[in-house]
């Protein structure tokens, strides 16, 4: 029989997960949400933001928890983007599926796309929202080819369907891995409640949709075009920072003087500062940072008011207010804090002073 006309989709919600504690990017996630961690100078949850609103989304909810208050500062009500933002309390991780469940109230029946605030991909999802407008399928998901299958989650496929998900499968069937981006229908609402908690105590979205797929509701998927990258890792933020870098103009506004040389992809924000220094981009120096007698190498993403003197940096980002000082080695494949101090100290004898905090990791040659 044929389907059931749906109302139109020009009335689709967004929904942002940015619950999750980052205990894989402690100690920084201790003192701050995971979500707000900067790739180019800008937190990845504002991607997402931006990726939704260049999609049409005006409406869109963010599950938050521990972290809401931090995260409501930096996001406020959504109007920088043009968008709406609703704020949903999670009182505690209880996986995706159940993020689905307490924010029904806020979607109602309408579709809705749902999009894991530390996700980031090359090309946005504006064709996408548009297939599943055309397709009206009960759920369309995104799919990457992955070099190892077996730590993802993975779809098993016919055609343009999908039959069949399998969390971390011990030999797979398939190279394609589930991407934390998702489009539903309100099906989803009749499938998130009938699942079980998983072994670890969470509502998973993987049954969710295995459900709509058991109940013989389509399940579309997209095999994305372009990177993707999921930001919860060290090695994945510097290499979504990278891609992201590579991708911007040249633009000095700040103040470089004769003594510096700037090469490639540079970005200097206004009110920085670069002074007898050599830039390699692509490079990003925020705003009221102050570089002197040092080498800033490709990959970098340096944040308002960090202090770079006499040392080099490169495939790293360094947060706001921190310092470098004196060192004779290079950092480099870094992430550092906010208001963070690395300095040498002069005078003899010559010793290692730190301040660090739980999990910390420092590499010395």
């Amino acid at each position: 029989m044929p389907r059931a006309a749906r109302p139109a989709f020009r009335d689709m919600k967004g929904l942002i997960l940015s619950g999750g504690r980052g205990t894989r990017l402690r100690p920084l996630t201790y003192t701050s949400a995971k979500q707000l961690v900067p790739v180019a100078n800008k937190p990845v949850l504002f991607y997402g933001i931006e990726t939704l609103a260049a999609a049409g989304i005006r409406d869109i909810g963010i599950v938050v928890g521990d972290t809401r208050t931090e995260i409501e500062a930096a996001v406020g009500d959504g109007s920088a983007w043009d968008v709406r933002v609703t704020y949903l309390p999670q009182d505690a991780p209880r996986g995706l599926a159940h993020a689905v469940l307490i924010a029904e109230p806020f979607l109602g029946r309408e579709p809705f796309v749902m999009y894991l605030g530390d996700n980031l991909l090359a090309h946005g999802i504006v064709p996408l929202v548009e297939e599943f407008a055309a397709t009206r399928p009960a759920a369309q998901i995104l799919l990457t080819p992955v070099a190892q299958p077996e730590l993802y989650g993975v779809a098993e496929t016919e055609g343009e369907r999908v039959v069949r998900l399998v969390e971390k499968p011990a030999s797979p069937k398939s190279n394609l891995a589930l991407v934390g981006v998702y489009m539903f229908g309100p099906e989803v609402f009749d499938s998130v409640k009938r699942i079980r908690p998983s072994a670890r105590n969470e509502l998973e979205i993987t049954d969710a949709i295995q459900d709509l797929i058991d109940r013989g509701l389509e399940v579309r998927r997209h095999v994305v075009d372009g990177w993707w990258k999921d930001t919860g890792h060290l090695e994945d933020m510097l290499e979504a920072n990278r891609l992201i870098l590579d991708s911007l103009p040249r633009r000095i506004e700040g103040e470089v003087d004769d003594a510096s040389r700037l090469e490639g992809k540079v970005a200097v924000e206004p009110g920085a500062v670069v002074t007898r220094s050599v830039v390699r981009g692509p490079v990003i120096i925020g705003h009221g940072a102050r570089i002197s007698d040092a080498y800033v190498g490709p990959f970098t993403a340096i944040m308002r008011d960090v202090e770079i003197s006499g040392s080099e940096v490169e495939h790293s980002i360094v947060m706001e207010g921190s310092r470098i000082t004196g060192l004779a080695g290079r950092v480099t494949d870094s992430l550092i804090g906010r208001n963070v101090t690395i300095a040498r100290q002069p005078g003899k004898p010559r010793a290692l002073r730190f301040m660090l905090g739980d999990r910390s990791e420092v590499s010395l040659p």
